[in-house]
């Protein structure tokens, strides 16, 4: 990060919403009500009720508490955004949301083709399906999906915060993202972004 004789960023400005403030404090209103209802209603649904501890319903409740935790990584920072007249985050808090993002993003695309597998048994399988997918099961490959997907971006993300960026901080999006990061890095670094690619292109295949 230190370069003798460069000044180095320590924080990123998000641009807000192109906006008046008073839609802004609407928008704020309304993705403060969507954040807190909707997913957790599934959540404590399918927790509540014993009558849902099936795979299929242990897999719902973990894409619905997935949800609640991925949109937590980038509404809690827009939402301020929204209300606050300074939009900076800080230089740790952005790589802190681009490594929960991602990691939260890939537990997703990893948890619907399990969802997908799971269901594929139900109608292809239906006589096999209780003995193939149970509740003990299905747990413990949630729980891989959700482990796997954590193990991806440590190693990217260090070597992007060891990247040089000396100004200007400003992303042109409302999240910490890889792509305006490394265009904002004082040196080209083509062997990240190539990296960057390939993990993303082997998570999504």
């Amino acid at each position: 990060m230190n370069m003798s004789g460069v000044s180095t960023v320590t924080e990123f400005l998000l641009l807000r919403f192109p906006c008046s403030r008073e839609v802004q404090v609407l928008l704020f209103m309304l993705f403060f009500l969507s954040f807190l209802m909707g997913n957790g209603a599934i959540v404590c649904a399918v927790k509540l009720d014993c009558r849902l501890h099936t795979p299929m319903y242990i897999l719902l409740a973990n894409c619905s508490l997935l949800e609640i935790c991925y949109i937590n990584t980038t509404i809690p920072n827009m939402l301020k955004n929204f209300l606050s007249e300074t939009k900076t985050t800080s230089f740790t808090a952005c790589f802190f949301q681009f490594y929960f993002f991602f990691s939260m993003g890939t537990t997703e695309t990893l948890l619907l083709p399990l969802m997908a597998f799971d269901r594929y048994l139900a109608i292809c399988q239906p006589l096999h399906y209780p003995i193939i997918m149970n509740s003990h099961l299905c747990m413990k490959l949630v729980a891989l999906c959700w482990v796997t997907a954590f193990l991806c971006y440590p190693i990217p993300i260090y070597f992007i915060t060891q990247l040089p960026f000396c100004g200007p901080n400003t992303i042109d999006h409302f999240v910490c993202d890889p792509g305006p990061l490394l265009a904002l890095s004082c040196i080209p670094a083509p062997g990240i972004e190539l990296s960057c690619s390939i993990l993303s292109s082997l998570i999504i295949f």
